[in-house]
């Protein structure tokens, strides 16, 4: 009788190990296909552009832009050059170019706090149509990078910090007394610590890429209170998979945190430059979302963060709504 329990217990251990190592090499696969499929070869595609010039002229222009292999502009007219800056600012468009008929040289509008791939992506591309003309191009920088955040990646890499972070710590909280919550108060004891958690991250986070390396010139209070949003949507929608799924929801986090949302992001490449998949899902999830935001802080006096502190939120409360459930179920199953 031992002896056949013994063996019972012993394949079902190894069944479940087996059924683990496959979810690995299937993450590893899908981490290879994710990153090189969103990274490898970053184009324009339809991005938001201004052209400011006479009315004639500027129609002309946009039409021309408009036929360009591969559609990598969506050129629309603007009255004058400050609306052209307004809206970058605004996060509206990401780039314009001002053409001056009395002469033979024209201004770019970029906004590298956006996005160094996407300015530099800008430039060269206007720059090739504008020497194809005869003429040529001068470039303005409208909300420049910090000269200590090279390629304007700071942002990317601080949203991933935290969200590994938050992740990592919502699945030791889950797994150091059982794969499940084992009931209401313990699940929201771990919802407790992860905003412990979050308020201790998001400020450590800010103050090390704002006054100790000078990396990002947002505020540290701005840059906290989305460090303490972003941990703790994360960790609460890592803990409500776990709560659902067990030890298979923290493969499940990974795979919507690392293997989806980071490439997604706009980090490395921003939105316009990924192919149609990765930019369709980027905004919706927390480090698409936060890099938005961070950046916006950064650069763009925090223009155009709603939608993004919107998609953080909506994670944090399903997160804790999903958790709290999933415990009062196993409860009343038990």
């Amino acid at each position: 009788m031992k002896q056949s329990t013994f063996s019972e217990v012993k394949d079902a251990v190894t069944l479940r190990a087996t059924v683990l190592v496959i979810g690995v090499i299937a993450l590893q696969l899908l981490f290879i296909a994710s990153y090189v499929g969103a990274l490898h070869e970053p184009r324009l595609k339809d991005v938001p552009f201004g052209v400011v010039a006479p009315q004639t002229l500027a129609e002309r222009t946009v039409t021309r832009l408009e036929e360009l292999p591969g559609a990598p502009l969506d050129p629309r007219a603007l009255p004058d050059e400050q609306a052209a800056r307004e809206q970058i600012e605004n996060r509206q468009i990401d780039g314009a170019l001002v053409v001056r008929p009395s002469g033979t040289t024209d201004t770019l509008l970029v906004a590298s706090g956006g996005g160094r791939a996407l300015s530099l992506a800008l430039d060269t591309l206007v720059s090739t149509l504008e020497k194809s003309e005869g003429r040529t191009v001068r470039t303005v920088d409208v909300a420049p990078t910090s000269r200590h955040d090279f390629n304007s990646l700071s942002s990317f890499y601080l949203v991933i910090g935290w969200c590994v972070g938050a992740y990592l710590c919502a699945s030791i909280l889950a797994i150091s007394s059982g794969a499940r919550p084992a009931n209401p108060v313990r699940a929201a004891t771990r919802l407790g610590t992860m905003t412990l958690v979050s308020l201790v991250g998001g400020l450590g986070g800010a103050i090390i890429v704002g006054p100790i390396l000078g990396a990002l010139p947002g505020g540290v209070w701005a840059l906290w209170g989305l460090g303490a949003l972003l941990i703790f949507a994360v960790g609460a929608a890592t803990l409500a998979l776990q709560g659902l799924f067990g030890v298979v929801g923290i493969g499940l986090a990974i795979l919507l945190i690392v293997i989806a949302g980071n490439p997604s992001a706009g980090g490395a490449f921003p939105a316009p430059m990924l192919p149609p998949f990765w930019e369709a899902i980027g905004p919706a999830l927390p480090p698409g979302a936060g890099t938005w935001a961070a950046r916006s802080i950064s650069y763009f006096h925090g223009n155009d963060m709603t939608s993004s502190l919107l998609v953080l939120s909506a994670w944090a409360v399903a997160g804790v709504l999903i958790t709290m459930l999933a415990a009062v179920l196993r409860q009343r199953r038990e």
